[in-house]
């Protein structure tokens, strides 16, 4: 990301953010709402042109290369948005067709993306009849499908039990190794949980950029909910 801006009329989204994710790095995204987060998110995959400023993925400008660059992506979006009246292996069988994939290795793909995310159950559900969990699995799914070597991740957690939200951040830790991934999150415990760095925005800007460890040092209470609260606003709180 190089000098990302984003201006809605009056008002400024995104101020000038930089920063750059590598391979083997998941990033945990975080900001208070209306922080730019998802904004941010929308201008890396090409769904917002900024106002100033690019990103680059995998060598490629989203600008200048706007399709070589989402080849290199995964995106999951905020709400994790599909058409509903699709089943669920529909759906993911017309993504891999979008993704350029046909016969043999689609039919794989789609398979293998189910069954990362463990959705074999609602195979052939319509997606207006699941559940805000399964359809955000459903939205992993596809962001997942193509195997890309860059991920965006917007809340991905968002809606999961318990249990799904261990098995989807499992998935995220067994693909980490060789992807870089970027995830949006509220939930500060998915820091610890699957992050290896984290930054915190807030107006648009840049305020924090560290591993977990590194943020922690930056409140007396060592607690990331007491840094997050810091960063943001200024509120400094004790050991008490």
């Amino acid at each position: 990301m190089r000098g990302l801006v984003k201006r809605f009329g009056p008002k400024t989204a995104v101020d000038d953010l930089s920063f750059e994710v590598s391979a083997g790095e998941v990033l945990g995204f975080l900001g208070p709402n209306g922080a730019g987060k998802s904004t941010t998110m929308k201008m890396i995959c090409g769904f917002l042109a900024p106002t100033a400023g690019t990103a680059v993925i995998c060598g490629h400008d989203v600008l200048e290369e706007p399709i070589a660059a989402k080849r290199a992506l995964g995106y999951l979006p905020e709400g994790a948005p599909a058409y509903p009246d699709m089943t669920t292996v529909g759906f993911l069988d017309f993504i891999a067709g979008v993704r350029g994939y046909d016969g043999a290795e689609r039919r794989e793909r789609v398979v293998e993306a189910m069954a990362k995310t463990r959705l074999e159950e609602v195979t052939h559900q319509p997606i207006e009849t699941l559940s805000k969990g399964f359809k955000r699995r459903v939205g992993l799914a596809q962001a997942l499908l193509h195997d890309p070597p860059v991920l965006i991740l917007d809340e991905p957690t968002d809606g999961l039990d318990p249990n799904q939200k261990f098995e989807v951040r499992k998935l995220i830790k067994a693909m980490a190794a060789d992807k870089a991934i970027v995830i949006s999150t509220h939930i500060l415990e998915e820091v610890d949980a699957v992050c290896s760095r984290a930054m915190i925005i807030a107006r648009g800007r840049l305020l924090a950029d560290d591993t977990p460890e590194g943020l922690r040092s930056l409140a007396a209470s060592r607690n990331l909910d007491d840094v997050f609260r810091q960063v943001t606003t200024g509120e400094v709180t004790s050991n008490a």
